[in-house]
């Protein structure tokens, strides 16, 4: 009630006058016990800096450590409804041509119905000091105004300062550290920390500003907003959770100053805060709710990409086995009325783009439900690729020539052909293209599937479509132009030869699923595997003897060749991991926390992200990560190369890629002392690329 009272008098006000009007009102015993405490009883002040001397470099990486003791609380840049912000004077350095603040994410103090932020404990505001002459010695000598405050509130000034002489900068690797930790605090635009501001809208029925703030990784805990700009002060919001709690609307209810509906079109600065999570953002205030078509609006150009990403898809290595048999299959149909060539490429198309729709509802399905989701993501279940690894060798075996499956004739009739010509088999064609698409990464596709599992089930399932468009965009156009299938040599026996030939290609594609089933779970699972399904083909092939026909000779040594194919690089593949475990000894493995700690330490830190079902990361590695001049430079001194390697589930990975709206691989970043938050590289690396994103994050060392 007092609080209430003294707000309603005071509107804003300090903690001081709180503190003098509650000592009023105590009895005089009351009031003489609690006593005023001095400065030093309540905190200690001092400046660090992640390196003992001043070096040639043009800035200085450096912190003010405040550290409170017990029930004491100091404020943030915006104090709220009362307190007093630090302030610091550097008027007597030397050397220093200006520093720079940067504020970690405060915590809100509720008392009497007064709200405020702040910090408690210990915090380390980072500074940037900029040197006028690099290269000679820099003093820092500063005054810190702080308010504290408990029960009372004290204010007091502390004198500090720091010598670095001239000299080889050497890490300090203590404060780095420190000053690191609370850096990574301070909110940014929400790519490292996986929360954003999306906009702010007045809500005049309730006198509140509505803030709507949203999470690319694990859903929104207890999200907070603190608003800075303008003449209003606000109060503690109230919470509605939207989507799963992957978005939220927080109502922040007007306290203090003009009517909320001169907020409208004003500039404000939002900062939100869940948990350790963190984000800030400049916005335009509007005076309504945004409509459901700017969400259209936002949808439209992230569609345009995932047609181009679908397109681009077909060009890289995990489709084309399929595109093999669709070759076949389309060389097979020259002579056949243009009728039946369309409906055959139709469902094929079909096929693709109901097979990406199924695949986005099944993770709009787990999002919803509060798991990890992201693109080729079945490739970490061993189940799903044990049946992939038997389906791949039974059409190995049947283009080989094992066998050839005829259905009795009515039910041939009905359905066509499975995997031959009848629509079915197109339609299994096109699911299948899709199934295999999903470890292969590609241009503007992570652009599109990053915004997708970032929004709702409308954006998810939208967005792939619109990549299952792109991916059957090859059979689209045939069946657009069916005349276009005459252009392709006649049937002939070269087709005997281009049969074996595909056999390989599908053969080797299921070679690579099994190692990596052997890295997920062990080489005896992925034997059994093997054992498995060449059982299963080999049954199969006899007992196709009462409907079709099997080549006794073509099947024996179709089924010996896959068998030899496959059981012997498993092997190969241990002793070969083994070797390139030894060879690759300069990687280290993942650990995100680390990677601030090595920046404040002036490291560079490269991060790979990939995964042994990953065809493009495969790529990138033999086209450029493991060769020269790259390797060489991931390998020199100052650089630290970090591998996180998602063959199988990990949260720990998935939070990483969420936090850069990426829900796919392959995924690289350069870190240091230029970039401590990171440069992101495209998903197909160049050597340029790579160098140049190294140069950049070393600049500043």
């Amino acid at each position: 009630m007092l609080g209430g009272v003294l707000k309603a008098a005071t509107g804003r006000f300090p903690d001081a006058l709180l503190a003098a009007a509650i000592l009023a009102l105590l009895p005089p015993a009351a009031a003489a016990s609690v006593g005023t405490p001095s400065a030093a009883e309540t905190s200690t002040v001092q400046i660090l800096a992640s390196v003992d001397a001043a070096g040639q470099a043009q800035t200085i990486p450096a912190g003010l450590r405040i550290a409170l003791n017990d029930g004491w609380k100091t404020y943030w840049r915006s104090p709220g409804d009362a307190g007093m912000p630090p302030r610091m004077d550097w008027t007597g350095s030397t050397n220093v041509a200006s520093i720079a603040v940067r504020w970690p994410a405060p915590h809100r103090f509720s008392t009497f119905g007064i709200e405020t932020q702040g910090y408690t404990g210990e915090v380390v505001l980072p500074l940037e000091v900029t040197v006028e002459r690099p290269g000679e010695p820099v003093s820092l000598r500063g005054k810190v105004d702080l308010l504290m405050c408990s029960e009372v509130c004290v204010p007091a000034t502390h004198q500090v300062g720091l010598d670095l002489p001239a000299g080889p900068a050497t890490p300090d690797l203590a404060a780095g550290n420190l000053i690191a930790r609370f850096d990574a605090r301070v909110p940014g635009d929400g790519g490292g920390s996986g929360v954003t501001v999306e906009g702010a809208w007045t809500d005049p029925a309730r006198e509140a500003l509505v803030v709507r703030v949203a999470s690319t990784t694990a859903p929104l805990a207890a999200p907070d907003a603190f608003v800075e700009g303008g003449d209003w002060a606000f109060g503690k919001p109230e919470i509605a959770f939207e989507d799963g709690g992957r978005a939220a609307l927080l109502s922040l209810p007007v306290v203090a100053g003009p009517d909320v509906v001169g907020m409208a079109d004003k500039p404000l600065t939002v900062t939100v805060v869940d948990g350790e999570r963190a984000a800030e953002a400049k916005i335009t205030v509007s005076s309504e709710a945004p409509l459901p078509g700017d969400r259209l609006t936002d949808l439209l150009p992230v569609l345009a990409l995932a047609l181009l990403g679908g397109m681009v898809l077909n060009l890289m290595p995990c489709v084309l086995p399929v595109l093999s048999l669709k070759l076949m299959s389309v060389v097979g149909q020259q002579g056949q009325e243009r009728r039946r060539v369309r409906l055959g490429f139709l469902a094929t198309a079909s096929g693709a783009i109901a097979a990406m729709l199924v695949l986005a509802g099944t993770l709009a399905a787990l999002k919803g439900a509060g798991g990890m989701v992201g693109w080729g993501m079945q490739f970490q279940q061993p189940v799903f690729l044990a049946v992939m690894v038997g389906v791949l060798m039974a059409f190995a075996a049947s283009m080989a020539g094992a066998f050839e499956i005829r259905l009795p004739s009515s039910l041939s009739t009905a359905l066509g052909t499975v995997g031959g010509d009848g629509p079915v088999g197109h339609f299994a064609m096109g699911a299948f293209a899709t199934l295999l698409a999903t470890p292969c990464s590609a241009p503007f596709l992570g652009t599109a599937v990053g915004f997708a599992l970032a929004r709702g089930p409308l954006e998810i399932l939208a967005v792939f479509g619109a990549l299952g468009v792109g991916l059957a965009a090859p059979y689209l156009l045939v069946a657009l132009f069916p005349g276009a299938v005459a252009l392709l040599p006649r049937p002939g026996r070269w087709m005997g030869t281009l049969r074996r030939l595909l056999a390989l290609a599908l053969a080797g594609t299921a070679l690579w699923l099994v190692t990596v089933l052997a890295a997920q779970t062990s080489v005896g699972t992925a034997a059994s595997v093997v054992a498995a399904t060449l059982l299963a083909v080999g049954a199969l092939a006899l007992a196709t003897r009462g409907f079709g026909t099997v080549s006794l000779a073509a099947g024996p040594v179709a089924l010996v060749a896959l068998a030899t194919a496959v059981a012997i690089p498993i092997v190969l593949d241990r002793a070969a991991s083994a070797a390139a475990s030894a060879a690759s000894a300069r990687w280290q493995r993942f650990e995100q926390a680390e990677i601030a700690k090595l920046v404040a330490q002036g490291q560079t830190v490269f991060v790979d992200v990939t995964a042994d079902w990953c065809v493009t990361c495969i790529v990138n590695k033999k086209l450029v990560i493991d060769r020269e001049p790259v390797a060489s430079t991931l390998s020199s001194d100052g650089v630290v190369a970090m591998r996180a390697d998602w063959t199988s589930p990990d949260p720990a990975i998935a939070t990483y890629l969420g936090q850069h709206d990426r829900y796919g691989i392959p995924f690289n970043a350069v870190y240091g002392p230029g970039a401590p938050h990171g440069i992101v590289l495209p998903e197909v690396l160049s050597e340029g690329a790579v160098l140049d994103a190294i140069r950049k994050a070393r600049a500043a060392g």
